[in-house]
């Protein structure tokens, strides 16, 4: 069992930014791939970026790209979503989820475990 906890959430004005953090316990984590997701309510789960499991690979959606860089540091058991220039679109709840597999997954069904969530809010 994956243990994942966000933090790092809050409100922002538009043009502003914030860095998410997620720390992992309970596997391997160095050898798992971890992404972030993005939720807005009423809407499906939106796939936000990912990271493989040694960082050396990277995959960012484009509503974010050029804004959002994710990384980790597998010493500390941790990923991160530094988050740039935020637009009141943004605005979501965001999870941290750990994948499967090897490189950097970019869809839904590609992770397994799932942290509770920080939400995002951004004012305009």
């Amino acid at each position: 069992q994956v243990q994942l906890v966000e933090s790092g959430g809050g409100f922002v004005q538009a043009g502003g930014f914030l860095r998410l953090s997620c720390a992992a316990s309970g596997r391997t984590f160095r050898n798992t791939p971890m992404g972030w997701v993005r939720q807005v309510p009423g809407k499906e789960r939106e796939f936000v970026a990912a990271i493989s499991w040694g960082g050396s690979l990277t995959s960012t959606a484009d509503s974010v790209k050029g804004r959002f860089t994710v990384s980790r540091d597998n010493a500390k058991n941790t990923v991160y979503l530094q988050m740039n220039s935020l637009k009141p679109e943004d605005t979501a709840v965001y999870y941290c989820a750990a994948g499967i597999g090897v490189g950097v997954p970019n869809k839904l069904h590609e992770y397994v475990h799932w942290g509770q969530g920080t939400q995002v809010t951004v004012s305009s």
